[in-house]
């Protein structure tokens, strides 16, 4: 399983990067097949119906993958997203009533320090839950990738 970086920036670009690769993969494919059906007979050798077939199930096989792989990933997300809010919001609360019943200017300078960093957390929860977007969409293109990837290879020494 690839584990993508923790900042947002650069988890994105390996998804798009990832893209790019299972696109041209796919632009590939799409050609061999299409050329394939064109020169085909009006009744398709067993090899053509074979791949033709193929293609057809390949596709429903990468969609309901990574159906399931994004919706698992989505339950584990899901609870591990609302305690850390949760958390954040209860620690956030705290720290401001602490603030509000300062009674000296060192205390409240101190418990003032104490909620900024407690803000700057709920900020970087923020950035990682991006992060963990890119995450869940990378397990939802893995399939897809996978057999873009692989039909270009496999296709493409049938065609040299």
């Amino acid at each position: 399983m690839t584990k993508l970086p923790l900042n947002p920036f650069f988890a994105w670009t390996a998804l798009a990067l990832k893209s790019s690769e299972m696109m041209t993969a796919s632009a590939e494919v799409i050609t061999h097949r299409m050329t394939r059906m064109a020169n085909a007979d009006l009744i398709p050798s067993a090899e053509d119906q074979k791949e033709f077939t193929l293609m057809g199930q390949e596709k429903m096989e990468a969609g309901t993958e990574s159906m399931m792989a994004m919706g698992a990933y989505w339950l584990t997300l899901n609870h591990q997203i609302g305690a850390q809010a949760l958390k954040n919001m209860m620690t956030i609360g705290n720290d401001m009533t602490s603030l509000a019943s300062s009674t000296t200017p060192a205390q409240m300078m101190t418990r003032q320090a104490k909620l900024a960093d407690s803000l700057t957390k709920g900020v970087m929860q923020a950035a990682d839950m991006s992060s963990q977007a890119a995450t869940m969409t990378d397990h939802g293109m893995k399939p897809m990738h996978s057999r873009a990837v692989a039909n270009a290879k496999r296709l493409g020494k049938r065609g040299k």
